[in-house]
């Protein structure tokens, strides 16, 4: 299909004039600043951060093997959320597909927006079925959000199935990797200049262990970023985080041996879980979490609680009855949760 950017933007959007902000009309060295009204004494906080994050993208840029001005970045991956709705789906009128069950700000950002949510369950599995999610698409359908490795379920969705409906749109397609540090290899990442209606979403929150400075990043063509870098707040990323990511993205080789080390304890942890009468399946995963299906998920919950051990009680959560989810800590974090477990027995 046909994918025109400008048709797809609400009109209003469009039509936009951005805010240019006193860093936006210079940018470099100079020896005195009189232009941002800022305060001259404590440097180098008084002074507003570089709004399009140029050294911090330059940074990440060959980390991830993607020119700079393909990149946008954002208050964690909500930011970049919430701005494509707005950018591109008009209140009360446009909607947005997400498969179900997945992460809860898809919704919570379309509802902000008065825009309509249409879900395209996912197989019993947690396999994606191309042929739902394509056939809950309307005229109105202006995105489709796709979550792989997808939160609560843990599983990476198969890369064919998703090409096939990014084929078959002629909206955004943003898939949401999160977690994909942790199966790097299903990455849709390296795909990104072949498709233009595609929006890839990462974060610093998982894996590099940034959660802490709220970081996210979406991958797209230019176009798409400049819409987004037009309709962002000005200073949206603070020069604490921006300072704090230049130095923490030379950890890249920790990071790997941290996520090496969350995935043995992910599969230790998941083979001692299997053993436990109470537990009916602990299901595969990509992420750095399982997704744990009990005879007595709120009872369980609550006794981990009084135990000072909290898990994610997802029992409520379509096609997740009767599940816990359950973050993969260190070793020590990990063996507590199975000594505590172990006294149900």
């Amino acid at each position: 299909m046909t994918f025109d950017i400008q048709k797809l933007l609400r009109d209003n959007i469009r039509k936009l004039k951005p805010y240019s902000s006193a860093r936006d009309e210079f940018s470099g060295e100079a020896a005195v600043f009189l232009d941002a009204n800022e305060n001259p004494f404590n440097a180098p906080y008084n002074r507003y951060p570089d709004p399009r994050q140029k050294e911090l993208k330059s940074k990440i840029a060959p980390v991830k093997n993607v020119p700079a001005e393909n990149i946008f970045l954002g208050n964690g991956s909500d930011e970049p959320i919430d701005l494509l709705i707005r950018a591109f789906c008009s209140p009360g009128k446009d909607n947005i597909v997400a498969i179900a069950p997945t992460y809860g700000m898809y919704r919570v950002a379309a509802d902000v927006n008065d825009v309509k949510v249409i879900e395209a369950p996912l197989n019993a599995d947690y396999t994606l079925s191309v042929k739902t999610v394509l056939n809950t698409v309307t005229q109105n359908t202006k995105m489709i959000f796709l979550c792989s490795p997808n939160n609560p379920t843990g599983n990476a969705l198969e890369q064919d199935a998703m090409l096939e409906i990014m084929d078959n749109f002629d909206g955004l397609v943003v898939v949401d990797e999160a977690y994909i540090d942790f199966c790097p290899e299903k990455s849709l990442l390296p795909l990104l200049a072949k498709h233009p209606n595609l929006v890839v979403l990462q974060t610093f929150s998982k894996a590099w262990g940034m959660a802490g400075i709220r970081l996210g990043m979406a991958f797209a063509g230019q176009e798409i970023i400049d819409v987004l870098n037009r309709i962002k707040y000005p200073y949206n990323i603070n020069i604490l985080t921006q300072l704090k990511a230049i130095e923490l993205i030379e950890l890249e080789k920790e990071k790997s041996d941290w996520v090496k080390i969350l995935v043995a304890e992910r599969k230790k942890l998941a083979e001692k879980l299997t053993e436990f009468p109470f537990v009916v399946k602990v299901f595969p995963s990509d992420a750095n979490f399982l997704l744990v299906k009990t005879h007595d998920p709120r009872g369980i919950y609550n006794y981990l609680v009084d135990e000072r051990i909290i898990v994610r009680d997802r029992s409520g959560v379509a096609l997740c009855e009767g599940s816990l989810r359950i973050s993969v800590g260190s070793e020590m974090e990990n063996q507590r949760l199975i000594e505590a477990l172990e006294a149900l027995i």
